[in-house]
């Protein structure tokens, strides 16, 4: 049966609302903390963290909702958390590691000694 977004049933619109409502939560902690947490490799962890999870949630929801609304399986979303669920992590592990050459470069007193002996190491300095 094909149902329009009024008619949907109630038990089918608060699935769907829980997994908005929770995708659309993890969304923003992760922006509120991309713009609070004090340096680059901190603000890392929150986008990747709404990314995966915050899309996942809303996928989801819209999943469901299509799926119901038009009476068959919808799942076009699918290709669309597996693309989002692959590339986020390694594009965040790529700034991640573009900035601690930065910072390895520069000599950043934020970045470990360690890390800093390593960079030398690496080569010459201008």
């Amino acid at each position: 049966m094909i149902y329009s977004a009024t008619d949907i049933p109630v038990w089918a619109a608060l699935v769907i609302a829980f997994f908005l409502l929770g995708g659309a939560a993890l969304v923003l902690i992760g922006a509120v903390g991309f713009l609070r947490l004090p340096d680059f490799y901190e603000r890392l962890h929150p986008p990747t963290l709404s990314t995966s999870w915050g899309t996942g949630g809303i996928m989801i929801a819209s999943i469901l909702f299509f799926s119901i609304s038009g009476g068959r399986l919808v799942a076009h979303e699918i290709l669309v958390g597996i693309f989002i669920t692959m590339t986020t992590p390694v594009t965040f592990m790529l700034l991640a590691r573009a900035a601690l050459h930065r910072d390895r470069y520069e000599k950043n007193p934020k970045v470990p000694s360690k890390q800093l002996a390593d960079a030398d190491a690496d080569g010459p300095e201008s």
